[in-house]
C-alpha cells in the first residue's frame, strides 16, 4: 500500500475472501467524502459516485436532476455529453439510478481509458453541472401548446416516464405499499415523481436540490476492478480538491411505528374487457438493522417464504384459488428500514378481505407448527449457492456489490458488513443445527408481533385514465385562463427556443472537450470462446474449457421443429410444468426442495432464432442447470426425472400455472410494451418472429385467456397433448448436450453423462411444417395507460438487403442522434430503438413510453433523409464504431460464454462470419451511412406498424390518418 494517500484517511481495511477482494476504506480530509475502494482481479472494473437524497415531497425533484446533471458540465459544455460519450465507449454499463433515498451514478468498463473517460465525465457531470433553464424544461416539464397552437399541454421526459410507470398496476402497488408504510417520513413521497406534483417544481427549488446534496460532502464513491489503487485514490483527489467541507444535513429519518395497523385503498387503471380484480398486498415495515446475521436471515426467509412455486406463503397464496399470482416480492432491503411485502393479484372483490386475511393466517401456522426442514435446507443452499457463484449475468458484479454495500454504508454503517457472509451464514446454520427456530422465531417477531403494517388494497377503474386526463386539461386551463396574452406569448416563445435549443447541434468545440477512444484502442478481432465437438454415445456435445470455479454450467438442447402447429401455443406451459408439476415420484414441492438442495437451479426455457441469414429456425427446449462437482450426479438425476416423469395429469396445479401465466403476460404489457410491439412486428417478419408470437407473445396471452375459460372441457385433451409432445421431443437423436468447465473438471464429469444419456429413448422425430398466420399491416392494439409504444418495421432480407456489419455504426449512430433528439428530446417519450437481427433481417424502430403515435412513426420515415442530408464528421463515424465495438465485445460470464457458443454454432453464425463483420464494422466509413439511407427507405415503404397503447391515443391517430390501424383490445 502507498504511503502517499493524496489527502484521504484510512479508516479501514478489509479482506474479503468471499470476493477474493481487499478493500479499503477512506474519508477525505478535507470534505469528508468517502471513498470505497475495492481492489480484486475483475477486468469489469466499475466506478459509481452516490449521494444521499432525500425529497420533501412528490415533485420527482431527486429524479430529474439525476437525468438533468447528464445534460452539460462546465468541463464538457455539449447538451448531453452521456450520450456523446456513450456514442464511442467501450462501457460494460452507463446508467444512473433514482432509489427513494439516494441517487447512483455508475459505470463499468473493461477498458482502462475508457473507464477513466467514462469517470472524468461522470464527476464533472455531478459536481460542475450547468443546469440551465432548458435542462429542467426539457426532463422534467414545461408548457408547451398542442399541434392545434390554442391548447395548452405539458411535456417533458420525466414527465412522461412517470406516466407510464403509474400506468402500471405493479409500479403503482409498489409506490403505494411504501408510502402506506412510511407516511410521515420521505419514503412516503414518490422519488421518481407523481405527474400531478412534477409541474409544480420550480427551477429555484431545482437549483437548490443540487447545491443541497450534490457535494463531496454528501458522497459515498466506489471503484472496483483491477485498476490501479493509487491511480484511484489520485484521480478522485483531484475532483475533490476544489471543494471545503459543509455541514449537510440528509439523514435519512426512522419512521415512528405504527401502534396498529392501517388499511389504504387506491385505484388502478383497468381495461374495460377486463372483469373487475383487485391488488391485496401485506406490507410490514422492519426495525433497522445492522447485524449481519439478521439481515441475511431476513434475506434467506423471504426466499422460505416466496422464493419459488413450492414455498409455503407464495403456495398458500396460490392454492387458496383467491388470485391469480403472487405481488409483494417478500423482503425489500433498499430502505433504511427495510420493507416486507407479499399478497395476491388478480382478485375478486368477494376475495379481497379473505386475501388479505390468508397472508397473516399462513405465516401464523407456520410459526405454530413449523416451516419444513426440507424448505428450509433448499433455501439455505439456493441463497448460499448465489453468494458463492456471485452470477449477475450481464450486469457487472461490481455494480452489485456496491448496491449491497449501500445497504449500511448510506446509513453511516459499516460497508463491508454484508459484503462479508461467511460467519452469518455460518451463525445461521449452527442454530439450525442446535434445533432453534429461527426462521420462525423471525417471523413472529418481524412480522407477526410487528403491529408497523399496511393492507393495501387496489381497486380497478375503467375511467381512470380519462379522469386523469380530463383532470389534466382542467389544470392546465385553468392556468392558461389565468395567463395575459404576454404570457401566452413567452410560453410560445418559450417553447420554440427550446425546439431551436434541441434542434442546434453542438460546437465543433464543446464536442472536442469529451475524451475519446481512438480506432487504435480497439482490438481488431473477436474474442474467442473454446469450443470442441464431440460424440458421446451418439449424442452431438459441445465443450467449452473455461474456468468456473468448480461448478458445472450444462444446457441440454432438444429439438422442437418436430411439434405440430397445434400444439406450438402449448410450449411454454410444458416447459414450465417440468420443474412446477412434479413427478411420478414427487409432487412439485418435493421437487423444488430437490432441485433447491443440491444444485444451482434447473431451469427449462425455450431457445428460438433464425438460422444465420436463412429461413431455418433454430427451436430448442433448453434445460439450463448447475450445480458443485460434489453434486453433479444429482442434477443429472434431477433432469433425467423431469424429461421422463413429469406428471401433467393434475388439473388443479395446471390451472394454478395457466393463472399465473396470465397474469404475468397480462402484468408485462405496459412496462414491457416496446417487448410487446416488437415481437408482434416480428410475428411477420420470419419465421422465428412468428413462433416468438405464438408462445410468448400477445397471441400467446389471447390464447392463455381463452385456455383458462375451457380448462375442465378441453383438460382430456391436454394431457394427451403434453404427453404426445414428450414422447415426440425427449429422444436421443433430438438432444444435444452443452457443457461449460475447466478441463480437469472436465474428465470427471464427462463419463457421467453416459448412464444419464443411455436413459434417454433412443430415436428422433420427423420436422413439422407450419403455415404461419398474417397480421394486419398496421394495428393498434389497446391497454389502460397514459403513454403509448410505437413501432414500425419489416424483413430487409426479404426485400433484397445484402448484410454489411458497417451498417451497424449506422444504426449505433442513429439511435444516439437523429432518433433520440426527435423522439426523446422534442418528443418526450422515454427511449427509442433502432433493431436489427443479422439473422433473420428483421428491422424496427420501437419508442418506449411515448406520448405520441403519428408524430413518432413521421420521425421514422425522416430517417432516411436525415442521413443522406447530415454532415457526418469521421470523428463521429469513429465514435459510432467504437460503440458498435463495445457491444460486440459484451462483458460474459462463463456461463453465458457456454450458451452463446452454443447458440451460434446451432445457427451457423461462425467466428469467420464474426470476424467478417467486425472488419467492416472497423472499416465502415461516411460513405456507409448514405448506403444505409436506400436501405431505410425500403422500410419506409414497406414497413409494418404496430402501436401499443392508449385508446384515446389510437383513436385520435386512426381519426387524423382515416383509419389506417386496424384496432384490438388487449386489455
Amino acid at each position: 500500500m502507498t504511503d502517499n494517500l493524496y489527502g484521504f484517511e484510512l479508516v479501514k481495511e478489509e479482506s474479503i475472501e468471499e470476493m477474493k477482494t481487499l478493500g479499503r476504506l477512506y474519508r477525505h480530509k478535507k470534505t469528508g467524502a468517502q471513498f470505497l475502494s475495492l481492489i480484486n482481479d475483475d477486468e469489469n472494473k466499475v466506478f459509481s459516485i452516490n449521494f444521499r437524497t432525500t425529497p420533501e415531497d412528490s415533485t420527482g425533484v431527486a429524479h430529474i436532476l439525476e437525468h438533468s446533471v447528464l445534460s452539460g458540465s462546465e468541463k464538457y459544455p455539449v447538451k448531453e455529453p452521456f450520450i456523446e460519450l456513450i456514442k464511442g465507449s467501450l462501457k460494460t454499463f452507463v446508467n444512473a439510478f433514482t432509489f427513494p433515498d439516494k441517487t447512483c451514478y455508475p459505470a463499468a468498463s473493461q477498458n482502462l481509458q475508457d473507464f477513466y473517460n467514462l469517470i472524468d465525465v461522470y464527476m464533472d457531470a455531478v459536481l460542475h453541472p450547468l443546469l440551465e433553464p432548458k435542462t429542467l424544461e426539457q426532463e422534467g416539464w414545461h408548457y408547451e401548446f398542442d399541434e392545434d397552437g390554442k391548447t395548452l399541454i405539458y411535456k417533458g421526459v420525466v414527465f412522461n416516464e412517470m406516466k407510464g410507470a403509474l400506468s402500471n398496476p405493479m409500479g403503482l402497488l409498489g409506490e403505494v405499499n411504501q408510502q402506506s408504510l412510511f407516511p410521515e417520513n420521505l419514503y412516503g413521497y414518490n422519488s421518481g415523481g407523481d405527474p400531478i406534483n412534477i409541474p409544480d417544481l420550480t427551477y429555484e427549488q431545482f437549483i437548490e436540490f443540487h447545491r443541497r446534496y450534490y457535494h463531496p460532502s454528501n458522497a459515498l464513491i466506489f471503484m472496483y476492478g483491477d485498476d490501479d489503487p493509487e491511480t484511484r485514490l489520485k484521480r478522485m483527489a483531484e475532483y475533490l480538491e476544489p471543494f471545503d467541507a459543509l455541514d449537510i444535513e440528509s439523514d435519512v429519518p426512522l419512521q415512528e411505528p405504527f401502534e396498529q395497523p392501517v388499511e389504504v385503498r387506491e385505484l388502478y387503471p383497468a381495461g374495460e374487457e377486463e372483469a373487475p380484480k383487485y391488488y391485496v398486498c401485506q406490507n410490514w415495515a422492519l426495525a433497522e438493522t445492522t447485524d449481519p446475521e439478521q439481515a441475511y436471515g431476513l434475506s434467506i426467509l423471504g426466499h422460505v417464504l416466496l422464493g419459488t412455486s413450492a414455498s409455503p406463503l407464495r403456495k398458500a397464496l396460490i392454492d387458496s384459488g383467491y388470485g391469480e399470482d403472487v405481488v409483494g416480492g417478500g423482503l425489500n432491503p433498499h430502505l433504511r428500514q427495510s420493507m416486507f411485502s407479499a399478497g395476491l393479484k388478480g382478485v375478486k372483490e368477494e376475495h379481497v378481505n379473505d386475501a388479505a386475511a390468508l397472508v397473516l393466517d399462513t405465516l401464523t401456522e407456520l410459526v405454530e407448527h413449523g416451516i419444513d426442514s426440507g424448505t428450509i435446507a433448499a433455501s439455505m443452499n439456493t441463497v448460499e449457492f448465489s453468494l458463492r457463484e456471485n452470477n449477475t449475468g450481464s450486469f457487472p458484479r461490481g455494480i452489485m456489490v456496491m448496491l449491497r454495500s449501500l445497504f449500511t454504508w448510506l446509513y453511516d454503517g459499516d460497508p463491508f458488513s454484508l459484503l462479508q457472509f461467511e460467519e452469518p451464514l455460518a451463525a445461521i446454520k449452527a442454530k439450525l443445527a442446535a434445533g432453534d427456530s429461527y426462521f420462525e422465531d423471525l417471523i413472529r417477531e418481524n412480522l407477526l408481533k410487528n403491529p408497523h403494517r399496511s393492507t393495501v388494497i387496489l381497486e380497478p377503474d375503467t375511467e381512470l385514465n380519462r379522469r386523469l386526463a380530463e383532470e389534466e386539461k382542467a389544470r392546465l386551463a385553468e392556468v392558461q385562463s389565468s395567463m395575459s396574452a404576454a404570457d401566452l406569448d413567452t410560453v410560445a416563445e418559450k417553447a420554440r427556443e427550446l425546439a431551436e435549443y434541441t434542434n442546434a447541434p453542438n460546437s465543433p468545440e464543446a464536442l472536442a472537450t469529451l475524451p475519446v477512444l481512438q480506432l487504435s484502442d480497439l482490438e481488431k478481432t473477436n474474442k474467442l470462446i473454446p469450443i470442441e465437438v464431440l460424440d458421446q454415445d451418439g449424442v452431438e456435445m459441445l465443450y467449452h474449457d473455461l474456468f468456473t470455479n468448480g461448478i458445472l454450467y450444462l444446457d441440454l438442447a432438444f429439438d422442437l421443429n418436430c411439434i405440430a402447429q397445434e400444439d406450438l401455443p402449448y410450449l411454454q406451459l410444458f416447459t414450465s410444468g417440468l420443474v412446477k408439476m412434479g413427478t411420478s415420484t414427487e409432487d412439485f414441492v418435493q421437487l423444488s426442495q430437490r432441485i433447491g438442495q443440491h444444485t444451482g437451479g434447473v431451469s427449462p426455457s425455450v431457445m428460438v432464432q433464425n438460422k444465420f441469414q436463412e429461413d431455418e429456425v433454430v427451436f430448442k427446449l433448453v434445460i439450463r442447470a448447475k450445480s458443485t462437482m460434489d453434486k453433479v450426479e444429482t442434477m443429472l438425476g434431477i433432469i433425467k426425472d423431469i424429461l421422463l416423469t413429469t406428471d401433467y395429469d393434475q388439473i388443479d396445479r395446471f390451472r394454478q400455472i395457466l393463472m399465473e401465466r396470465k397474469a404475468r403476460l397480462e402484468a408485462g404489457l405496459v412496462p414491457s410494451g416496446h417487448g410487446v410491439v416488437a415481437r408482434r412486428l416480428g410475428a411477420s417478419q420470419s419465421q422465428a418472429g412468428w413462433l416468438n408470437e405464438t408462445i410468448s407473445g400477445l397471441e400467446n396471452l389471447f390464447f392463455t385467456r381463452q385456455l383458462l375459460e375451457n380448462l375442465d372441457a378441453w383438460w382430456p385433451e391436454i394431457v394427451t397433448r403434453f404427453n404426445r409432445i414428450r414422447a415426440l421431443l425427449v429422444q436421443r437423436g433430438g438432444m444435444l448436450v452443452n457443457a461449460t468447465i475447466d478441463r480437469a473438471n472436465w474428465a470427471q464429469v464427462q463419463p457421467k453423462l453416459t448412464p444419464f444419456i443411455a436413459s434417454i429413448p433412443e430415436g428422433s422425430s420427423a420436422s413439422q411444417t407450419w403455415q404461419p398466420q398474417s397480421f394486419p399491416a398496421a394495428e393498434g392494439l389497446t391497454v389502460p395507460a397514459q403513454v403509448n409504444y410505437v413501432g414500425k418495421g419489416t424483413n430487409l432480407y426479404h426485400l433484397g438487403y445484402t448484410l454489411n456489419g458497417a451498417h451497424s455504426v449506422v444504426r449505433n449512430y442513429l439511435r444516439t442522434t437523429y432518433l433520440w433528439d426527435k423522439v426523446r428530446i422534442q418528443g418526450g417519450a422515454y427511449g427509442v430503438f433502432a433493431s436489427f437481427d443479422s439473422f433473420s433481417g428483421a428491422f424496427n424502430y420501437v419508442s418506449y413510453r411515448d406520448p405520441n403515435v403519428l408524430e413518432t412513426l413521421n420521425v421514422y420515415d425522416g430517417t432516411e433523409d436525415f442521413l443522406r442530408k447530415e454532415e457526418i464528421s469521421r470523428e463521429e463515424v469513429t465514435k459510432a464504431i467504437i460503440g458498435v465495438i463495445g457491444t460486440m465485445d459484451a462483458y460474459q460470464l462463463p456461463d453465458a460464454k457456454g450458451y452463446a457458443s452454443m447458440s451460434r454454432y446451432l445457427s451457423g453464425y461462425s467466428d469467420e462470419v464474426r470476424q467478417k463483420i467486425r472488419d467492416e464494422v472497423l472499416a465502415a466509413s461516411e460513405d456507409d451511412f448514405r448506403e444505409f439511407a436506400d436501405v431505410l427507405e425500403l422500410v419506409r415503404e414497406n414497413g409494418q406498424v404496430a402501436v401499443l397503447g392508449s385508446a384515446d391515443a389510437v383513436n385520435e391517430a386512426n381519426q387524423k390518418k382515416d383509419g389506417f390501424l386496424t384496432v384490438k383490445a388487449v386489455q
